[in-house]
């Protein structure tokens, strides 16, 4: 991959016609307008900070695996087999969320009945399953692809609601919802941000592949997040100026945005947008799939999971195909537990930021000592970045367990409490990490 695939395809798992559209009934019923003003500024530089400080380390350790290896790096193997079972868990949950809201989106447009979005999610998923069997480059031209579906559907979305909506006025948009206190429904509100900026790991997980991996991979994560606050933000602004006086109630078939664009330019351009953020959700859940199968692969590589010497084989054109075919089926497993959207995108975002933060800690903790393998880094200004980060991810993921989300809380809690006993029961003595962590 170049510089701009490698982008591609974090742009692509963020998803801005993905997570900003599909949580928007979520994050306005919890604090209305001021959540769209507000929060999605908030949780964009934040997520910024995050990714930056990620970049140090993947610019350090430009690998296949990502936060995997760089804990193990840092020093701590049995860290490193948390944070990846932990990014596992979150990019199966991901696919699971974003293949099942695509299918929400695309059942009313092609008639398919409501009660059977799951199996089109089946069908949906399995296409993608198919295509991530094909070579590498074939994945890297689609993602190329999504990037252009991304910015121009946001376009067309902006052009048609400054034209031919009635907008409200500009003093709307500092409107609160009427849930109390305010400060806490506002932070509930944040995971339809938060999940969209998860995925732009991708990048590092990319990395094996990439041209000059220890700078564009790097500029990749963080121009990721970077493009998409900027696209995402004028988009959910015009969205919420479209609501009419009375806002549309979501359906289970019919999310709150596609409510409003139909309401504001009429049916038919509803269910065009529908199509179009359908297939931008579509290129979202191949490109998630192409991380979570790499992940499967870096981990079974070195024995971390079993039946590793199946997940680790790849064909003759690198591509692990079992491991693709495995992440497919369990992101239907993780859908069937989860049973609604928002819980299942509140498990994949909070399992995906411990991965994101645990190295990002360690490296904070021993800076000196991989620093100056980074070509990508922020100077001077690395150490408080990287504090900040640790900070706030840690308080936002406590945040997105609590209620209504709290079946992903429970889940989250019964998966560590699974992992400290599989991991004190055995593994600790048979795993030691990544080969060249050991020094072979």
């Amino acid at each position: 991959m170049g510089g701009f695939s490698n982008f591609a395809i974090s742009f692509s798992i963020i998803s801005i016609l993905t997570g900003a559209v599909t949580l928007y009934g979520y994050g306005y019923e919890m604090g209305g307008p001021l959540e769209m003003t507000l929060g999605w500024p908030v949780a964009t530089v934040f997520s910024l900070l995050l990714a930056a400080s990620m970049a140090e380390l993947c610019s350090a350790f430009p690998t296949a695996g990502a936060m995997y290896h760089w804990t193990a790096a840092l020093g701590n193997p049995g860290l490193a087999w948390f944070v990846s079972w932990m990014n596992l868990v979150g990019l199966l949950a991901m696919v699971a969320g974003i293949n099942y809201s695509c299918a929400q989106f695309l059942g009313p447009v092609i008639g398919w009945p409501a009660e059977r979005v799951f199996l089109l999610f089946l069908l949906l998923t399995a296409a993608q399953a198919l295509f991530n069997l094909l070579r590498v480059q074939w994945v890297s031209w689609m993602n190329d692809a999504s990037v252009v579906v991304h910015i121009a559907g946001v376009v067309l979305i902006l052009g048609a609601l400054w034209w031919g909506a009635p907008l409200r006025p500009a003093s709307f948009l500092m409107e609160r919802s009427a849930g109390t206190p305010y400060v806490w429904v506002f932070l509930l509100g944040l995971l339809q941000a938060h999940w969209t900026y998860t995925g732009f790991d991708a990048s590092a997980h990319m990395a094996e592949e990439t041209e000059s991996p220890r700078t564009k991979a790097p500029w990749g994560m963080v121009l990721s997040v970077g493009v998409s606050g900027v696209f995402g933000y004028a988009m959910l602004l015009m969205l919420t100026l479209a609501i009419g006086e009375k806002p549309p109630a979501a359906t289970g078939s019919t999310p709150m945005a596609i409510a409003i664009f139909a309401g504001a330019l009429g049916e038919r351009a509803g269910a065009l947008m529908s199509l179009g953020v359908a297939l931008a959700m579509w290129f979202c859940g191949l490109s998630t799939l192409v991380s979570g199968s790499r992940t499967v692969y870096s981990f079974a590589r070195d024995g971390g999971l079993p039946g590793a010497r199946l997940f680790r084989r790849v064909d003759a054109h690198g591509v692990p195909q079992v491991a693709v075919l495995a992440v497919a089926a369990s992101s239907a497993v993780v859908m069937a537990w989860g049973e609604a959207v928002p819980v299942v995108t509140s498990l994949s975002t909070v399992s995906l930021y411990w991965a994101y933060v645990i190295p990002v800690w360690l490296g904070w903790r021993k800076r000196r000592e991989w620093v100056g393998e980074a070509v990508w880094n922020l100077g001077r200004a690395g150490r408080w970045v990287n504090l900040v980060a640790i900070v706030y991810t840690t308080f936002i993921c406590f945040i997105l367990m609590m209620p209504p989300n709290a079946l992903a809380g429970k889940t989250m809690v019964g998966i560590v409490a699974g992992l400290a006993l599989v991991w004190w029961g055995g593994v600790r003595r048979r795993f030691a990490g990544p080969d060249w962590s050991r020094g072979h």
